[in-house]
């Protein structure tokens, strides 16, 4: 028997671009145990599956710093939130850094400039030492090179040693051969003039192209925090202190981190649940939007669980704390969030080729570049041509763009289906559902409330109907029955003084007995009152017919040996469902139910939803071959459901999405899980995938057509033509936008709102 593989998340250091990515990756993917290796460049993390027989977690990190890159340390037993939090924090220093290099670059640069320039002017030339100004470009062009580019240079020296090359290794190679050829043209001019050069220098290039790019970084480092906003907006939301209880019954205000289970915590209104737990006593309404996207308050009461960061509106309460750290639904989410963000797109798979060989491949077309040019340029101004457009072509190169198309539209997408409750199990869920063309629902629990409800009350003609409301509930408050329970509800809901009843008792199968105010009540199905010699007069037996044809079950009452009155109840049809599942086919998704129940259930509540297919008496074994059945006719299939009985069918579904409320099997099986029993968050899911997968295809586009075009232009390609040449600093500056481009597109998904 194989040994079960363990998976570890590591967080990188040092990525620059895709294609360290694409070397960590290999680097992981080679070492002994490892099943298999996924490094995400936006979120930098390593997500790596091993047989921990073979490998482990020291063996991993080795290999990460074997490939010249490192590794972050995560303390042991934190929750999501909290690593996410530190994280944040990390990269809010490496922001304030980056700007700082930044900063002088671009100071240091705005000098370089202008005397540069002076260069282009013979008059002002004759009043200044050429030699001179070239060592002062010099000295200003230093500080640059070895503050604000170091980072350039060392992560490609760190790429050389490990033979591999990156986007530093295009950038340290270009700024690098601009810098150097300056260099040589100030220090032995006399060389350049014997061979009928002229001696130029390029300080400006190599001090511009440092701002440019570091310029780009900013900009892109910026951007890619933002797609994590949801997740920060998330982690925000936990309550800092807790009023917990002590044993003496005094209230003391604690830290959120030393809350311990069995605690009791007094929450009053206004303030936010501390962690999760269950009421043991008071009510009040909670907002719990942010877990669920549920705009309407939640009434709760003793018995009811509550959820660290949901809002208390109105009443206090008292709750035992349940769940702690990273247990709670909060971090569950932060963490099923932060693992789909880190998780890779099929979508993503030509990029991923493309950026494994794009360094090398850029590389060889510079130095045909260079070859070329000094080849075929007049004899005068060969070297400074070869150089010029060699520096261009490794500047505009840019395999971040490639890298960054795909994970930051995941990272945004993710974190905005938490806000709206949609929480997405990995990317590739997330691919797959903008392919549903067919949404399958399970009719009990999803459609319906999965819960029998009084729909119909009826009384003979001089019955007082409250009155035998409450009669009828006195005799149910006993019973443990579900439809029992049913009547007590909605004799509850109508109000009215509640009676007591004596003498009950229940009959198998058939309903209950018991005396009320001196009078013998019976209530359940017909047979029970055929036992008991109760008669039905012709409009109880009109009545009941009609309740049926409804696909309801019949509750008959009697009183003192006279059937009186009637109960319709249903599992009721969610409020939502039948706008949801227009919205769903107005997409031009065919939507089918499937039941257990007979035909006659099935037609009716399919016909108040607007269902023309669906498949009824389907037993719990059968539901998966439904699915299949679909899939047969070539069609994608979602399927949505929330019972241990739908777990099959979820996963042998293209999509399986898990309404909230439902098993933990169901949610285990499932590729979206929906926090709240409402159908309009399968309508979130798949608009949400469908603009996410159109975003994605824009950014690969993008980013393809750039680098199609940008390299040829940068090589030369136009000077044939129309005599131009691409400048290594208009190079340097379409590079830094080509990222920022497609981080901002990303971005645009923030704006997603399917209300």
């Amino acid at each position: 028997m194989e040994p079960a593989t363990k998976t570890e998340t590591l967080d990188i250091e040092g990525m620059t671009c895709a294609s360290c990515a694409s070397f960590v990756e290999k680097s992981l993917s080679r070492t002994p145990g490892v099943q298999r290796a996924m490094v995400n460049y936006a979120t930098e993390k390593a997500t790596v599956d091993y047989l921990p027989t073979q490998a482990s977690p020291a063996t991993l990190k080795e290999a990460v710093i074997n490939a010249g890159y490192g590794v972050a340390e995560r303390a042991p037993d934190t929750s999501a939130a909290e690593r996410s939090a530190e994280i944040d924090r990390q990269k809010a220093l490496a922001y304030q850094k980056l700007k700082r290099r930044f900063g002088v670059a671009v100071g240091l640069a705005v000098l370089i400039m202008p005397l540069s320039m002076l260069m282009l002017w013979p008059a002002m030339m004759q009043r200044v030492n050429t030699q001179w100004l070239n060592y002062a470009l010099l000295l200003l062009t230093l500080p640059v090179l070895l503050y604000s580019g170091r980072e350039f240079y060392v992560s490609a020296w760190n790429g050389f040693k490990h033979r591999a090359a990156n986007m530093d290794t295009l950038i340290a190679v270009g700024t690098g051969a601009a810098f150097l050829y300056s260099l040589a043209a100030t220090v032995v001019p006399g060389f350049f003039i014997s061979r009928g050069l002229m001696p130029e220098v390029y300080y400006d290039t190599t001090a511009t192209i440092i701002a440019l790019i570091l310029l780009g970084k900013v900009l892109e480092l910026r951007a890619k925090t933002q797609t994590s906003a949801a997740m920060r907006s998330l982690i925000g939301l936990q309550a800092k202190t807790a009023r917990v209880v002590r044993p003496d019954g005094a209230e003391v205000d604690v830290p959120i981190e030393q809350v311990q289970l069995g605690d009791l915590v007094v929450v009053r209104p206004g303030e936010k649940v501390a962690t999760d737990g269950l009421i043991t006593e008071g009510s009040s309404s909670l907002d719990e939007a942010m877990l669920t996207g549920e705009s309407l308050p939640v009434q709760k009461q003793a018995g009811d669980p509550v959820f660290g960061a949901t809002l208390n509106k109105t009443g206090s309460f008292r709750f035992r704390v349940t769940k702690v750290g990273a247990d709670t639904m909060l971090s569950q989410i932060v963490k099923l969030v932060e693992d789909a963000q880190g998780s890779r797109a099929p979508i993503q798979r030509l990029a991923d080729k493309v950026s494994a060989i794009f360094v090398p491949t850029v590389v060889v077309i510079a130095i045909l570049t260079f070859v070329l040019w000094f080849d075929l340029a007049p004899a005068g101004a060969r070297l400074p041509l070869a150089v010029v457009n060699f520096v261009a072509v490794l500047i505009i190169a840019c395999p971040c763009a490639l890298g960054l198309a795909t994970p930051t539209a995941i990272m945004v997408s993710t974190g905005k289906g938490a806000e709206h409750g949609v929480l997405i199990r990995n990317a590739e869920a997330l691919e797959k559902a903008y392919k549903v063309n067919t949404v399958l629902l399970d009719k009990t629990g999803t459609i319906t409330r999965g819960e029998p409800a009084v729909t119909d009350f009826w009384t003979l003609p001089g019955q007082e109907a409250s009155q035998l409301l409450q009669v009828v509930a006195a005799v149910e408050r006993q019973s443990e029955h579900p439809l029992a329970e049913a009547v007590v509800r909605h004799a509850d809901a109508q109000g009215g003084a509640s009676l007591s009843a004596t003498g009950f008792r229940a009959v198998e199968g058939k309903g209950a007995a018991a005396t009320v105010n001196g009078q013998a009540v019976l209530i359940g199905n017909r047979r029970l009152l055929a036992d008991e010699s109760v008669s039905l007069s012709p409009a109880v037996i009109t009545q009941a017919e009609q309740l049926l044809a409804q696909a309801k079950t019949v509750l008959y009452v009697a009183v003192a040996g006279q059937a009186v009155g009637l109960l319709g109840v249903a599992d009721t049809v969610r409020d939502t469902s039948a706008a949801a599942i227009k919205k769903l086919q107005a997409l031009g998704i065919e939507v089918v139910m499937m039941t257990g129940d007979n035909t006659e259930t099935a037609a009716q509540v399919a016909g108040q939803v607007g269902i023309t297919r669906y498949f009824a008496e389907v037993l719990p074994a059968d539901k998966a071959g439904k699915v299949k059945a679909l899939q047969a006719e070539g069609r994608t299939v979602a399927m949505v459901g929330d019972g241990i009985n739908d777990a099959p069918a979820l996963a042998q579904a293209d999509i399986g999405l898990a309404i909230g409320s439902g098993t933990d099997v169901a949610m285990e099986a499932a590729g979206i899980t929906l926090m709240r029993s409402d159908l309009h968050g399968v309508v979130t899911a798949i608009e949400l995938s469908r603009q996410t997968i159109r975003t994605i295809k824009q950014n690969l586009f993008f980013a393809f057509i750039y680098n199609t075009l940008g390299i040829p232009v940068a090589a030369g390609l136009l000077y044939p033509f129309f005599g131009i040449l691409l400048s290594p600093m208009l190079a340097a500056g379409a590079m830094a936008l080509s990222s920022v481009s497609v981080l901002t597109n990303s971005l645009r998904l923030r704006a997603f709102d399917n209300h």
